[in-house]
C-alpha cells in the first residue's frame, strides 16, 4: 500500500510543483513544471527565435516565453475575445494574432505592449492568418468566407475575394512564393495566386473537414489534417504541390479530429518527418515519404492538443486545452523500444516525450 500511495503522490506533485522543480512522471523522464503561459486553453503557438515561442488562447492574451529558460518575457492584451492563431514574420520581432473578436493585431516585441496595427474587415472569427516572404502582405481568412490580403505598412486591404461555404480553417504561405493555400470546413484546400487574388488550384474535396496545413520548407508538398471520430477521417494527407490534388501517402491512427500536421526539420542524412496531434490527446510522428509512424506519445488528461511548433530536429511545443504548453523531446531510443504512455510497446527509433510544460 505504501507503494501505491507513493506514486499517486507523485502523479499529484508533478502538478503542483513550484517553478523550475523537476519530478519523476509516470513515462519514467523528467518533467519540469514552470510558471504558466496561459490561463485556460491554448489554440496556437509558434517559434519567434531559436529560444522564443508565441501562443495565444482563451484568456485573450498573446504571451511571449522562453522555453528554454522557462521564463516568461511579454504578454500583450489588445483582444476582447480568445485568440484563435499567433503568427511571426522570420528573422523579425513582428507577431500578428488573430481571434474571434474578428480583427488581427500586429506586435513588435521591441515596441512595447501596444499593438502597432491592426487588421479590421472580417465578419466572423479570423481563423488564418500568414505573412509573405517578403514581409510586405498578410493574408488572413475567416468562417465569413473571406480571404483577404492586406499592406502591412498601411494596414490597408488591398485584395478581398468571398467563396461561398469556404469557412477557412486555417492559411499558410508557401515558402518563397506567391502562392497561399488555405483549408476550410467544406473540406476543399485551395491554393490563391496573390498576385492576381485568384484560386489557382482547388483539390478534391475530402470526405472530412480540413482543419489544418503546412508547407515544407522547399515548397514542394503539402500537408493536411481533418476532423473525424472513432478513427473515422481522422488522419493527415501528403500532397505534392507540383502536381496540384495529387495525393501521396496518407498519416492514418489517430482516434479524434487530428488538429495539427506540421513538417519536422530533417537532421542531416535522416529521414523527412510529419507530425501531428490530435484531440485524442497523442502526438505522433511519421516517416513523410511512407507513412510509417515512428512513435506516439499519449498526454492523458491534457485534452485535445491544436498546435505544434518545431524549433529544431529534436525539440518542440505542442498547445494544449487543459495543461498549456507542452516541450517535447524528441531523440534516439537507445534499445529502440518505445512505451507509449499506457498504450504497448512498439519498435521504433525515436524516443519521443515531455521535458517541461508551461
Amino acid at each position: 500500500m505504501g507503494k501505491l500511495q507513493s506514486k499517486f503522490r507523485k502523479r499529484s506533485d508533478l502538478f503542483r510543483a513550484s517553478q523550475g522543480e523537476m519530478l519523476d512522471s509516470t513515462l519514467n523522464s523528467k518533467v519540469i513544471q514552470y510558471e504558466p503561459a496561459h490561463q485556460g486553453s491554448i489554440n496556437s503557438v509558434t517559434n519567434l527565435s531559436p529560444d522564443l515561442c508565441v501562443s495565444g488562447g482563451s484568456d485573450q492574451v498573446v504571451v511571449v516565453y522562453d522555453w528554454k529558460q522557462g521564463s516568461m518575457c511579454q504578454s500583450f492584451q489588445g483582444h476582447n475575445r480568445e485568440v484563435t492563431k499567433v503568427v511571426c514574420y522570420p528573422g523579425s520581432t513582428w507577431i500578428f494574432s488573430a481571434s474571434r473578436d474578428k480583427t488581427v493585431l500586429m506586435w513588435d516585441l521591441n515596441q512595447g505592449d501596444e499593438p502597432i496595427q491592426e487588421f479590421c474587415g472580417h465578419e466572423l472569427v479570423v481563423n488564418g492568418v500568414a505573412v509573405s516572404p517578403d514581409g510586405r502582405k498578410l493574408c488572413t481568412g475567416s468562417r465569413d468566407n473571406w480571404m483577404c490580403l492586406w499592406d502591412i505598412e498601411s494596414a490597408k486591404c488591398e485584395q478581398r475575394h468571398n467563396i461561398s461555404r469556404n469557412l477557412v480553417t486555417h492559411v499558410c504561405w508557401v515558402p518563397g512564393s506567391s502562392s497561399v493555400v488555405q483549408t476550410s470546413e467544406d473540406k476543399t484546400i485551395r491554393v490563391w495566386d496573390s498576385r492576381a487574388w485568384q484560386v489557382t488550384n482547388t483539390f478534391p474535396a475530402k470526405q472530412y473537414i480540413q482543419t489544418h496545413c503546412d508547407v515544407s520548407p522547399n515548397g514542394n508538398y503539402l500537408v493536411s489534417s481533418s476532423n473525424g471520430f472513432g478513427g473515422q477521417g481522422c488522419e493527415a494527407t501528403l500532397w505534392d504541390l507540383r502536381q496540384p490534388g495529387c495525393k501521396v501517402v496518407e498519416y492514418r491512427g489517430h482516434l479524434q479530429t487530428t488538429a495539427c500536421c506540421v513538417f519536422l526539420p530533417t537532421p542531416p542524412g535522416g529521414t523527412p518527418q510529419v507530425a501531428t496531434s490530435s484531440h485524442d490527446s497523442s502526438i505522433k510522428i511519421w516517416d513523410q515519404n511512407t507513412a510509417a509512424c515512428f512513435a506516439t506519445l499519449s498526454l492523458d488528461g491534457a485534452g485535445p492538443l491544436v498546435s505544434l511548433a518545431p524549433s529544431d530536429s529534436n525539440n518542440f511545443l505542442c498547445a494544449s486545452f487543459n495543461n498549456g504548453l507542452n516541450h517535447i523531446l524528441v531523440g534516439q531510443a537507445p534499445d529502440k523500444l518505445l512505451t507509449c504512455g499506457t498504450g504497448p510497446g512498439m519498435t521504433s527509433g525515436l524516443d519521443i516525450r515531455v521535458v517541461a510544460r508551461f
